[in-house]
């Protein structure tokens, strides 16, 4: 039987620390990512605890994501956004433009996040 979402994305979104330092378009594609993965994590896990072991992990996720752009790109620093991609374990692809604006840099790190979900 699929674990209810709402619990979990009620959560979500009173997270303030996942867009803090955000834009509105960042922090909005944040968000809907997260939710919509919130979403698929809960119909598909066993128990009320495993759900929020799933959540909890991708809310995680999101947080350095959010923490990631806002280091590259508003804060331009990109030695501790480097690190922290590293200490992360990030797979996708770090930015080639030192000059990618931030929605932009969100959209690209989500698109890679669905298309290599981990495993």
């Amino acid at each position: 039987m699929p674990v209810a979402a709402d619990p979990f994305i009620r959560g979500v979104l009173w997270d303030e620390s996942m867009t803090r330092g955000l834009g509105d378009e960042e922090a909005r594609m944040l968000v809907e990512w997260v939710v919509d993965w919130a979403e698929l994590l809960a119909e598909a896990a066993r128990s009320d605890a495993d759900a929020d072991n799933l959540v909890t992990r991708l809310r995680r996720r999101a947080r350095a994501i959010g923490r990631f752009v806002n280091l590259w790109c508003e804060q331009r620093a990109r030695g501790p956004a480097v690190q922290l991609a590293g200490v992360e374990r990030f797979s996708w692809p770090l930015p080639t433009d030192p000059d990618i604006e931030a929605g932009d840099l969100m959209h690209a790190i989500l698109t890679w996040e669905n298309q290599h979900p981990p495993g």
